[in-house]
């Protein structure tokens, strides 16, 4: 008894190991701290989760590891026993000021960042069917405006980060970072082979959301100063996935999606359009209706009904994606290798298809000693999209409701004796892009002294695009009796090639009680973009018709090489003192190939600083206020985004042959002024957390100015030239607010529900502008009005006597003309925009749902002159508020209503709300199955949208193209 009395104190007395394993609801974790309560004792747990650490009865083991709850437990007899702990931790919600923001050159801890960044990561990606990385922002952060374009297969999305700061519309991109790699937004491809898009190809759907970590997008000067000229319209940072310590895991992840379009106009049916077709002639004193009026002279059926926008954009797209990924590692060197593969169908008509493959690698490695890292990450992307070079959904919209149909009793294409041109027929005219992509990057560091480290990024992309419409005869009616060589085919090629290589030290230190953190570098740029833009006609099949050599006529309308040469040098330096108080400096130096000598170089930095006031006495551990940041920031970044060589005198080809030869012509003056366009930037913010951060409040206001615009300066035809590419001396302003808020509204072990909301509202303005009163944008401009106005007519009702619109006479002449009385102003951007995001968790469930929504007027719809033979909506056949019907020959009525399209009175509001986001997940409960995770998941994008805008969906800036996707998704996911 005594021996065992004994043995016993020294158990309770001596340290022992305690060894365990630290999990989460996906697997072990990897880094998480384990340590003794009030000792300074402590470890990480391993690449398979594992921990030992020496303790005592009676210690308190404390687990800690960002974003998660951290989990404490009181050591007692029993856990000398020998058997291993298992703690699993649960990420917390209230952790969001814990978290690390890449900020490009350096990371930061969120609550310790002086500029504005926002950031989405997998987990909100993943949630959601798309394939464009812009799709996975929309409504998502403040400040971040993104349009689709089109619903088509790789359609492209604008945005717009706090607003429009150049005159010039091609002026306005983001810079975009692929792990360390400048990535060009720039469209590629021609006018020419574009397809059923309002704008040529974007390069952005080369970039997998399934392969993306996170996305960081940097608003304000401290944040983006350090990347110089090219920050000048924010920076846009996407992490890619990393490989992680631990066990090999695999993971497959299967979806099937369907898609059809969102809103279609409500139409008039074939009884109300005859009915208008009908008046319209008795209105023109027309009894007998012309031979060409099919519509309504009896020739088509008077009882038949077509729904054309059924027949023409209600198709349903189909959607399969496949993902494959293997990952792991030891705690020096780990790994993940995936593959994607994503096959999408249209919702027109015919065997259309976008298919798109990607591979993504990365590999980390540590040296023994700690010293050395190597990071290495590449991604490739291959791209074909064969689409319908004509977008159907203006004809659907405009087509007579009983027109013929589409197919004879032999199936053929129904001509009806040419009596119409059969819609159908354009779809034998084919867009078809193919598009390789890669990116590469490789980061090398090593730890020269304790807090002295140089780093190099070395990084590299290649893209390839070739695109091709083909025109064949058979588009055209048969009794034109055209044969093959009247097909054609255009052709558009585009390489861009870029690498850059950025040396970098790094240097901590302390100082009193503050940190010291001090970053130089240097960037060298190269990027090369070849063009041939090719035609050809005649061709003896149809066969032949993608074999340009096979062509009768060639012909080249653009063959060119630019090379665009950046090299820049870099500093940050950092001081946080007892992390209260804040201040970050950076600058740049900027050099650009793209300016003439003495202009090629400028400077541009920026000041951040805050304070973190929750962290004085007075403040400290209060019970309501858990955190507090006033920071602000000021500075300059530039912009070049104005192309290669526009500061030279540049020669084309002419194209013409004389005695033999072609020529040179002038296509640009040599201006050596030209110069750097410069932005300055000014931002207030205000961060707070109250109880325990279970609420979470940032509100921001900046305020840019963007000078110096880079734009073309017209000039009289006399000169032979159209513009001179200068430096205009006006001023374009940029202000807003922001809010961001962040709630937990109810936590416990099995139940969790979470709320993100946004919501932006910012102002644009033309604050200067010398000479514009005689300039030729005197009456596309107004000095204190936003840059992106329209000038319209003044609507002030209808004639009490012929009903027809009337317009307000401003310069008092008698007559209404559109460069004297276009003189309203009409300002089609947001006035605000955000989104609310929930997220519950119930057990293995979890219940995600995001809502858009956009305060915005536009124009209405305008499909042409009530009474013609264009479909309307089926609002006109009630007649309020409207001109009379004429068959086109009244042309008073047809002056009224084109001036009417831009008018006032055509202005409308397209405020929406849309359920953007739809995600449900369930965890299967496979307990005897360790180590396998099995998610069964539904997702939707785009389901319902709240509008009051007659024409269909109201995102689209442009109209009568395809609108965005409704999509339903089903997939499963399994980890082992």
């Amino acid at each position: 008894m005594t021996k065992e009395g004994k043995t016993l104190n020294q158990v309770q007395s001596k340290q022992q190991n305690i060894t365990g394993i630290v999990r989460d609801a996906n697997g072990v974790l990897t880094g998480v701290t384990v340590s003794i309560k009030g000792k300074p004792i402590n470890t990480i747990t391993d690449a398979n989760g594992q921990f030992t650490i020496a303790a005592t009865e009676g210690d308190v083991l404390v687990f800690s590891f960002i974003g998660y709850t951290s989990i404490s437990m009181t050591i007692t007899i029993a856990n000398f026993n020998g058997n291993a702990l298992t703690i699993t931790m649960k990420e917390d919600a209230t952790t969001l000021k814990e978290v690390v923001v890449n900020a490009g050159y350096y990371t930061v801890k969120d609550k310790e960042r002086t500029g504005s960044i926002s950031k989405i990561t997998s987990k909100d990606i993943e949630k959601q069917p798309v394939t464009n990385v812009l799709a996975a922002m929309q409504g998502r952060m403040a400040g971040v405006d993104i349009v689709q374009d089109s619903g088509s297969p790789g359609g492209a999305f604008a945005i717009k980060i706090r607003g429009t700061n150049s005159l010039r519309a091609d002026g306005n991109q983001p810079l975009y970072i692929i792990d360390g790699v400048p990535y060009s937004s720039e469209t590629i491809g021609s006018i020419v082979t574009s397809g059923t898009s309002p704008s040529l190809t974007s390069p952005l759907n080369s970039i997998n959301p399934s392969d993306i970590e996170s996305i960081e997008v940097l608003k304000d000067a401290d944040a983006t100063a350090i990347y110089g000229s090219r920050g000048a319209n924010g920076v846009v940072l996407i992490t890619t996935k990393k490989g992680k310590a631990g066990k090999t895991t695999f993971t497959v992840n299967g979806s099937t999606s369907v898609g059809s379009v969102t809103r279609t106009a409500k139409l008039m049916n074939t009884q109300q359009y005859l009915a208008m077709r009908q008046q319209a002639f008795a209105n023109d004193g027309i009894s007998v209706y012309p031979d060409f009026d099919y519509d309504v002279n009896g020739t088509w059926d008077a009882n038949r009904y077509t729904d054309w926008q059924k027949e023409f954009i209600g198709g349903t797209a189909e959607v399969n994606n496949l993902q494959a990924s293997v990952s792991g590692g030891s705690a020096k060197t780990q790994y993940l290798l995936s593959g994607n593969y994503r096959t999408e169908t249209t919702v027109f008509p015919g065997d259309f298809k976008y298919n798109k493959g990607a591979a993504h690698f990365n590999m980390n490695h540590t040296s023994d000693d700690d010293k050395f890292k190597l990071v290495f990450s590449a991604n490739y992307t291959a791209q074909k999209n064969n689409q319908p070079a004509t977008d159907l959904t203006a004809v659907s919209r405009t087509l007579a409701p009983n027109a013929p149909a589409l197919y004879d009793a032999d199936g053929n294409l129904n001509w009806e004796n040419s009596t119409w041109d059969n819609p159908l027929a354009s779809l034998l005219s084919e867009f078809d892009s193919r598009i390789k992509d890669l990116t590469a990057n490789t980061v090398l560091s090593y730890q020269i002294l304790k807090n002295l480290q140089a780093k190099s990024s070395f990084g590299y992309s290649d893209l390839k695009n070739t695109e091709s419409r083909t025109q064949p005869h058979t588009m055209y009616n048969p009794a034109y009796g055209l044969g093959s060589e009247f097909s054609g085919l255009s052709v558009s090629q585009t390489d861009r090639s870029t690498w850059i290589v950025e040396p970098q030290l790094n240097w901590t230190t302390t100082l009193g009680k503050g940190k010291v953190e001090a970053l130089v570098g240097s960037t060298f740029q190269q990027q090369k973009t070849n063009r041939l833009f090719m035609n050809g006609f005649g061709f003896s099949s149809n066969s032949l018709i993608h074999d340009l050599a096979s062509a009768s006529i060639k012909t080249i309308d653009l063959s060119d090489e630019t090379l665009y040469k950046y090299h820049a040098f870099f500093a940050r330096i950092n001081y946080n003192w007892n992390e209260r108080y804040i201040i970050n400096i950076t600058g740049r130096r900027d050099g650009s190939s793209r300016f003439g000598p003495g202009k090629q170089f400028a400077n541009f930095g920026a000041v951040g600083a805050a304070w973190i006031f929750s962290n004085e006495s007075f403040l400290k551990d209060n019970a309501v206020l858990s955190f507090g940041k006033l920071r602000t920031s000021y500075g300059t970044t530039g912009n070049d985004q104005i192309g290669d060589y526009q500061f030279l005198d540049t020669y084309a080809s002419s194209g013409n042959t004389y005695q033999g030869l072609i020529g040179l012509q002038p296509i640009r003056l040599f201006n050596p002024e030209f110069g750097w366009e410069t932005n300055k930037k000014f931002e207030v913010a205000l961060e707070t957390g109250f109880l325990k951060d279970r609420l979470f409040l940032t509100t921001a206001y900046y305020l840019n100015r963007s000078s110096n615009q880079l734009v073309g300066i017209p000039l009289p035809g006399t000169t032979g030239f159209g513009s001179l590419n200068a430096n205009l001396d006006a001023t374009v302003e940029n202000s807003g607010l922001e809010f961001t808020l962040h709630t937990v509204n109810f936590q416990r072990k099995d139940f969790e529900w979470t709320s993100n909301f946004n919501i932006s509202a910012s102002r644009n303005k033309l604050v200067s502008y010398p000479g514009l009163e005689s300039s030729t944008n005197a009456n596309r401009y107004v000095v204190g009005q936003p840059i992106n106005i329209i000038k319209v007519y003044n609507y002030i009702g209808m004639n009490p006597t012929n009903g027809v619109y009337e317009f307000e006479d401003v310069n008092g002449d008698g007559v209404i003309t559109s460069l004297g009385d276009r003189t309203e102003i009409v300002d089609l951007s947001p006035d605000f925009f955000g989104g609310l995001q929930n997220n519950f968790k119930y057990k293995n469930l979890q219940l995600d749902f995001l809502f858009q929504f956009v305060k915005q007027e536009t124009f209405g719809p305008t499909p042409g002159v009530p009474g013609t033979a264009v479909n309307q909506l089926a609002s006109v056949s009630n007649g309020d508020g409207q001109q009379p019907l004429t068959s086109g020959v009244n042309g008073d009525i047809i002056n009224g209503y084109f001036r009417y399209a831009l008018s006032t009175g055509n202005i409308e509001d397209a405020s929406y709300v849309r359920l953007k986001n739809v995600s449900l997940t369930y965890d299967l409960p496979l307990k005897k199955s360790k180590g396998v995770r099995c998610q069964l998941y539904l997702q939707g994008q785009n389901l319902l949208t709240f509008t009051n805008y007659s024409n269909g969906d109201p995102e689209f800036k442009f109209s009568n193209y395809l609108p965005p996707l409704k999509v339903y998704s089903a997939g499963v996911k399994l980890t082992l």
